[in-house]
C-alpha cells in the first residue's frame, strides 16, 4: 500500500488551494479627504459618494444586490473631524438635493427597505387574459439584504481626529449636479451648530 504518499499529496493539494474570500469583508472606505468633491466647513470636512453601477454595489451588499434597480440610491457620507472638539452628529440632518434646490427627497429608514418591491413594470401585450391567479411561492425581497442595515449611517458622535462613514438610502434615481445637503452638527462643549454643507455628488467638471 502507497497510503503515505496518497495523504501526503492530499495534504500539499489542500496547503495550495487558495483560500475561500471573505463574505463579509469589513467594508473600509478612505477618509473624507481623499474625495476630490469633499466639502469643508471649518476643522470638518464632508464627503458623499454615490454608488449606481453593479460593480460599485454588488461587493459592498451581499455580492448580489443592486439597490438602484429597486429605485434606491445608496449615498456613502463620510465625515472628518479635525478640530480639538468632539461632533456630535445625533441630530444630523441630511437631503438629497436636485440642482438649484428645487426639490429635496429624504431618507428612507433602512429598516424599510425590505418591504420596497421595486420599480412596478406594466404588463406586457399579448400575455393572455387575467385568468385565475396562481399561488406561487415567494422568494426573498433581495432589499432585506442585511448589509443594507449594517453598512447604514447611524454615527451619534465622532471624536477629535477621528472619520465616521455610513450609507444613507433614498428613493430616487440619480440626477446631474445633485447634491447632498447636510445640517444639525454640532460641537459637544458648546452645542453650538455648525453652518451645513452642500456636498456635490458628482465630479467636477473641468472647464
Amino acid at each position: 500500500m502507497r497510503t503515505t504518499g496518497t495523504v501526503l499529496t492530499l495534504a500539499l493539494l489542500f496547503a495550495a488551494a487558495p483560500a475561500p474570500a471573505q463574505k463579509d469583508a469589513p467594508f473600509r472606505p478612505g477618509k473624507a479627504a481623499d474625495y476630490p468633491s469633499h466639502q469643508t466647513i471649518g476643522p470638518v470636512k464632508i464627503a458623499a459618494v454615490k454608488y449606481e453601477s453593479d460593480s460599485e454595489t454588488k461587493p459592498i451588499f451581499g455580492g448580489k444586490l443592486n439597490p438602484n434597480e429597486f429605485g434606491v440610491l445608496p449615498v456613502l457620507l463620510i465625515i472628518d473631524n479635525n478640530g480639538d472638539d468632539t461632533l456630535l452628529l445625533d441630530r444630523v440632518q441630511v437631503l438629497y438635493q436636485l440642482a438649484g434646490g428645487r426639490n429635496s427627497v429624504e431618507p428612507t429608514d433602512p429598516k424599510e427597505l425590505a418591504y420596497l418591491t421595486g420599480v412596478r413594470r406594466p404588463r406586457q401585450a399579448g400575455a393572455g387574459g387575467v385568468g385565475v391567479p396562481i399561488p406561487l411561492p415567494r422568494k426573498k425581497n433581495p432589499m432585506a439584504a442585511v448589509e443594507l442595515d449594517t453598512r447604514a449611517w447611524g454615527a451619534k458622535s465622532v471624536l477629535k481626529g477621528e472619520s465616521v462613514h455610513g450609507f444613507v438610502y433614498f428613493q430616487t434615481r440619480h440626477q446631474r449636479n445633485a447634491i447632498l445637503y447636510v445640517s444639525g452638527i454640532r460641537e459637544a462643549s458648546t452645542g453650538k451648530e455648525l453652518f451645513f454643507a452642500e456636498v456635490p455628488l458628482d465630479p467636477a467638471t473641468p472647464e
